[in-house]
């Protein structure tokens, strides 16, 4: 059995694009007037540089130009490669609103056809580091958002267990649970909880499974895809492993050495079996390989200084 492949988008159709395995390379980084829906979230030349004009300045990224449609009654998964430091991290926290990223130095940033002025309920974020209140439960950690809302603590309980089961927790014991008695996977599973309940637009992830061990790891990719089929948000995920944002991309973005900005950008076939499974595909390997080889070439000249 085979993946079924993606339709292809209004770029792919009339574009010349690469195919690589389960993945087509598109001859440039689209433009809002190829898309046939509004965008979600729009980059416009935006540059971020820290400290600027001392003697410590640093340009994140610059120049980053792209856009992703707003997929209605789905949303699109979006995944976020590069060589270490390229600013992934900086595009996501722009998205999200969140100092000292936000606000950008130069350009324009759009999301759901607005500016970014801060934070705000439509943006969910998980981190890597398992965020949490340790002196808050489970349950109370998962709706923590829905209390700080004045939602009655009836209708937050129900959500919250609804949520907790959701994740794969059992409800019956570890809603009462606190964050010290979690493994990695489960402190995981509460913040992508916590961020879900909310039903955000837009869910940002930076590197959620990274500290996981491997197989923990493949399920909590399967998991996630679960939900978002279930969510039905735009997702950006940043990570350093390529299998799994192959495994979990609609589309890829491909990031130049520091100071970062859209190097390529792939629209990837979806995958339609389990992590571990996938990834015995040829087809699948095929596109892992072609992007390694990219990012192997990006770290190569940093370390040439070309």
């Amino acid at each position: 059995m085979t993946a079924t492949p993606a339709e292809p988008s209004k770029t792919a159709q009339e574009s010349p694009a690469t195919t690589v395995g389960m993945g087509e390379v598109l001859s440039h980084v689209r433009t809002p007037d190829e898309l046939s829906r509004p965008p979600v979230v729009e980059f416009r030349n935006v540059t971020k540089t820290y400290n600027p004009g001392l003697p410590n300045e640093f340009t994140a990224i610059r120049d980053v130009t792209f856009v992703v449609e707003d997929l209605p009654d789905k949303g699109e998964f979006i995944s976020v490669l590069g060589p270490s430091g390229c600013g992934k991290s900086t595009i996501l926290r722009l998205i999200a609103g969140l100092e000292p990223q936000h606000p950008a130095t130069s350009g324009e940033l759009f999301v759901l056809g607005g500016g970014v002025y801060g934070a705000g309920p439509d943006r969910g974020m998980v981190f890597q580091d398992y965020t949490s209140f340790d002196h808050r439960s489970v349950l109370d950690n998962v709706t923590f958002g829905l209390e700080c809302q004045g939602i009655s603590r009836k209708i937050r309980q129900e959500l919250g267990r609804y949520w907790i089961d959701r994740v794969g927790l059992k409800v019956a014991t570890d809603q009462y649970k606190y964050p010290h008695e979690l493994s990695g996977g489960m402190r995981q599973r509460v913040a992508i909880a916590r961020t879900l309940i909310l039903k955000p637009r837009i869910i940002l992830m930076d590197e959620p499974f990274g500290a996981l061990d491997p197989m923990t790891r493949m399920n909590m990719q399967d998991l996630l895809l679960e939900l978002w089929r279930e969510v039905e948000a735009t997702v950006f995920f940043i990570t350093h492993s390529i299998e799994e944002a192959v495994f979990l991309g609609d589309r890829i973005y491909i990031l130049s050495n520091s100071p970062g900005t859209i190097l390529k950008e792939m629209q990837i076939q979806t995958s339609d079996r389990p992590s571990k499974e996938m990834q015995r595909e040829p087809r699948f390997q095929e596109t892992v390989y072609y992007i390694r080889d990219v990012i192997s070439q990006l770290e190569e000249s940093r370390r040439a200084g070309t």
